[in-house]
């Protein structure tokens, strides 16, 4: 997390936005006196945070010892070159949004694994419309329930959900301007420019 209080994002609403246009998250644990980490697509609801990974990853025995994780979502990112912004006397930096999400784990039983594995086709396979959603209803019976047993499903109660928004807020408007300006049609663009 940047150390700067200027860029700090609070605002759980903007949050939340972020991690669902933005829903594949590094997970973080420690293992042993180890950080590991994995990335998984991952649904928000209000402070609750759900997931799966296999069985087999290194990051699960943090999972199912009941241990924290931190889970981390990148946004629109991009390089500033110095020249940009009209000053003098600046280096490059790189602006961008970023979500932090940590809690302690809740491993989930079969029910609620097949029920997380519901809710994320259907949640990912609405955004491949017109094509019909996939149902677990179109495999061989027994064949979703043995590959569950290769998954573990976790919920993560947030008790610290905060992220940056680093976009120049320490920068004079002009140049914040010029930044976007220069930026042209990258996603930064238009939220890097001061309040009007």
């Amino acid at each position: 997390m940047h150390p700067s209080p200027i860029f700090r994002q609070d605002d759980e609403a903007a949050l939340a936005a972020l991690v669902a246009a933005h829903p594949f998250a590094l997970i973080v644990g420690v293992v042993e006196g180890r950080p590991v980490a994995v990335h998984a697509p991952v649904l928000l609801r209000g402070r609750t945070l759900r997931f799966h990974v296999s069985r087999a990853n290194a990051l699960v025995p943090a999972l199912v010892g009941g241990g924290r994780v931190l889970a981390v979502v990148t946004g629109p990112h991009a390089y500033i070159s110095p020249d940009w912004y009209g000053l003098d006397d600046q280096v490059p930096t790189w602006n961008y949004l970023s979500a932090e999400m940590e809690g302690p784990v809740t491993v989930l039983d079969e029910a609620g694994a097949a029920t997380l594995v519901d809710e994320l086709s259907d949640h990912f396979e609405a955004d491949l419309a017109p094509k019909p959603v996939w149902k677990r209803s179109k495999m061989t019976p027994g064949r979703f329930e043995a590959l569950l047993r290769g998954i573990v499903a976790c919920e993560v109660a947030l008790d610290r959900f905060e992220g940056i928004w680093k976009l120049g807020q320490h920068k004079p408007d002009a140049a914040r301007e010029a930044v976007a300006d220069a930026l042209g049609d990258h996603q930064l663009a238009e939220i890097s420019r001061p309040p009007r």
